[in-house]
């Protein structure tokens, strides 16, 4: 595979696993080729994925508890865009096949735990 392959599971941190998934999405889809539909997906990839890990990166800062949901929430927001995306490109087979199962593996995970993050804050 591709992929940088950052092993994960030595990822305890929430925040740099989020800003590993990003930089997989900007590895994987700038080996995808150049196409108007294509492109379209591929940024909204890089916008989404990135945009999961800066919103997490708010929670820092946040006072309240409702506030650090409110901040997690933005980023299963944007990881579930990234999940579409990545499942629009994975239907037309566009890029290396394992590399695409892989990003969606990692997006389910992170839904996962950042849902979890949400329940356990409550």
């Amino acid at each position: 595979m591709d992929v940088n392959e950052p092993n994960f599971d030595k990822i305890y941190n929430f925040e740099d696993h989020l800003v590993s998934f990003a930089g997989e999405c900007i590895f994987f889809v700038r080996k995808l080729e150049k196409s108007y539909e294509l492109d379209y997906y591929k940024n909204q990839l890089i916008r989404s994925s990135g945009s999961s890990s800066l919103n997490y990166g708010e929670t820092q800062g946040t006072i309240t508890s409702k506030d650090f949901i409110f901040k997690v929430s933005l980023s299963i927001k944007e990881l579930k865009e990234s999940r579409n995306s990545l499942k629009i490109i994975d239907y037309i087979k566009a890029g290396d096949s394992k590399e695409r199962k892989w990003l969606l593996t990692e997006v389910e995970e992170l839904i996962a735990i950042a849902s979890k993050m949400i329940i356990n804050n409550k």
